[in-house]
């Protein structure tokens, strides 16, 4: 847990939650924390004789784009969630983007900027975006640096904000309406959709990070009220997502749901939140697993891989 992110704190509360949930009579735990300068407490040798698998409870660069899953592949130290390249694609918002197209998913139109010090240079494919659109970084997590553009005169300052997070920076078509969240994880080798959750943001104008770490700040409704059919279309995407991108053990992944009633994926995460309260966990707990059991079935996943 830990680890050189703008998410250090919120990964070392996702660390003590797993810790403080696993089940005593099955496994024996302890922390690990990666200093903000990615200094380890423990040598690798040391981890790889003392412990069985790595749960890896960082959220953000290092812990969630590969780096750290091929740190631990080269030790042949057994870690949970995905292998390094699906965590790596799965932060890269641009590379994700393009392979959920490639699978039928609907992705809202985008385009990248690359910061540089004497201004930006635009990558790949241009579009006339219209407003409102989201600008945030393209390859990180926790909704850090990303700000929602309504008038053209906000564009500089949300470019800007998202560019002190990553010198790439992702321009991406707003869809208005109605926001979900689905998580999958694998039981037995077989992958199960977990029921979604509807998210309502009650004081900014979409789920950004204020939305996501202020206590009353957003309402998370898990089963949303909606038809069954539309919950399957919803489980059905969120599956389709992790097998495009080749995840292992568990995944959520956010949609939007637009107007005229289609869904549009935004983003998945490969490593989402794991307090009790989380998302993932709290859809969980909806479908019968409860947290302990859950960390039971992404660490049995792990060792299985």
């Amino acid at each position: 847990m830990g680890g050189p992110s703008a998410e250090h704190e919120v990964s070392l509360n996702t660390g003590k939650k797993v810790l403080e949930n696993l089940d005593p009579e099955k496994y024996h735990g302890k922390g690990i924390t990666i200093s903000k300068k990615g200094k380890w407490p423990i040598s690798l040798k040391e981890l790889k004789n003392d412990f069985d698998v790595a749960f890896i409870a960082m959220h953000g660069e290092y812990g969630e784009d590969g780096t750290i899953q091929k740190i631990l592949d080269k030790a042949r130290i057994p870690y949970t969630g995905s292998k390094a390249k699906a965590s790596r694609i799965g932060m890269d918002k641009e590379a994700s983007s393009l392979i959920f197209r490639k699978a039928g998913l609907k992705v809202p139109d985008f385009s990248i900027l690359k910061i540089k010090k004497n201004g930006f240079l635009p990558l790949g494919r241009q579009h006339s975006f219209r407003i409102p659109l989201v600008v945030k970084p393209a390859d990180r997590g926790s909704s850090a640096g990303t700000n929602l553009v309504k008038k053209i005169q906000e564009l500089p300052k949300a470019i800007e904000e998202a560019a002190k997070f990553s010198p790439n920076v992702m321009l991406q078509q707003y869809i208005e309406g109605r926001e979900f969240t689905c998580g999958v994880v694998e039981i037995n080798g077989k992958l199960k959709a977990l029921p979604p959750t509807e998210i309502v943001p009650k004081l900014r104008g979409f789920f950004d990070y204020y939305s996501k770490y202020t206590a009353g700040a957003s309402r998370e409704i898990t089963p949303p009220r909606i038809e069954k059919k539309e919950i399957k279309k919803i489980q059905a995407m969120s599956l389709k997502a992790h097998r495009a991108i080749k995840a292992s053990g568990m995944s959520r992944s956010d949609f939007m749901q637009g107007s005229e009633g289609n869904y549009w994926i935004l983003e998945i995460n490969t490593i989402p939140g794991m307090t009790a309260t989380s998302l993932l966990p709290q859809e969980a707990k909806v479908a019968g697993i409860e947290f302990s059991k859950l960390l039971d079935l992404i660490i049995t996943s792990a060792l299985e891989k």
